[in-house]
């Protein structure tokens, strides 16, 4: 049997397109943009980072001088503390799409609020990692005293991203009461995104009980999702893998060297 398919009525002799969907149609049930590979990485590698970082930071107390005082005492370890858990925030960006998208299918309005407050923080907690930069260098070179002394005075100054640290937790959850709602993940796994709004926000945080609540709770919820996301679909083959791997690898490289120049 053969269909055949209607035009859209002409006005004046032309004729008019067909609407195309907001959302292009998903390839390997992922959104187009970031893809099943990056999303399905996204989801394994950052709550996995952000996990790093707040359990190597644990021996140390919770706020600022202390964390300044752990820097001098032991530069390797908070630099990595800090590194991994600034580099797993920048990550969950397109782990955020791939679980907004999902949750656009069914609660399209949660998806977009949800999204949009989620990435907003994490925006939010990049901006507070910058800062944390900073002290550490002063830290390093004037002594921990200093760097506590010069935080303490400037840490109630007001910058733009100060309003987004509601954004911080309610982006969490929103994304979470969405993903429930509209079946992207289970009750449990539901909560256990939610709990990811219990992680302290700010400058120079260190780890609480509650840090390490959130980062389970975000670990349970994203990373078998990212997962499913990986197998769902053909696996590429060795050539194809071996290649993306130098590229990535070639191009992480240089773009760390061009940033190391300024």
């Amino acid at each position: 049997m053969t269909t055949t398919t209607r035009s859209a009525p002409a006005v004046h002799g032309t004729a008019t397109p067909a609407k195309t969907p907001l959302l292009p149609v998903a390839w390997d049930g992922e959104a187009p943009f970031p893809g099943r590979w990056v999303g399905g990485v996204s989801l394994v590698a950052a709550p996995v980072l952000l996990a790093v970082g707040v359990l190597l930071r644990l021996p140390f107390p919770f706020f600022f001088p202390e964390q300044l005082a752990a820097r001098v005492e032991h530069p390797g370890l908070i630099a990595v503390s800090y590194g991994a858990f600034a580099a797993g925030t920048v990550l969950l960006w397109p782990a955020l799409v791939v679980l907004a998208v999902r949750i656009g299918r069914h609660s399209p309005g949660w998806a977009l609020w949800g999204g949009v407050l989620a990435v907003l923080g994490l925006f939010a907690r990049t901006f507070h990692a910058g800062v944390d930069h900073l002290a550490f260098q002063l830290a390093d070179r004037q002594g921990a005293e200093a760097a506590a002394r010069f935080v303490g005075e400037t840490y109630g100054a007001f910058h733009i991203f100060s309003a987004f640290n509601v954004a911080i937790m309610g982006g969490w959850l929103l994304l979470a009461f969405g993903a429930w709602r509209a079946r992207a993940l289970g009750p449990v796994r539901a909560a256990a995104l939610a709990a990811t709004a219990a992680l302290p926000l700010g400058v120079l945080k260190g780890t609480t009980p509650l840090s390490v609540v959130a980062v389970a709770g975000l670990c349970l919820a994203l990373v078998p999702l990212g997962v499913t996301v990986l197998r769902d679909g053909p696996a590429p083959g060795r050539a194809t893998a071996l290649r993306w791997t130098l590229v990535v690898t070639a191009a992480a490289a240089l773009m760390t060297l061009a940033g190391r120049a300024g």
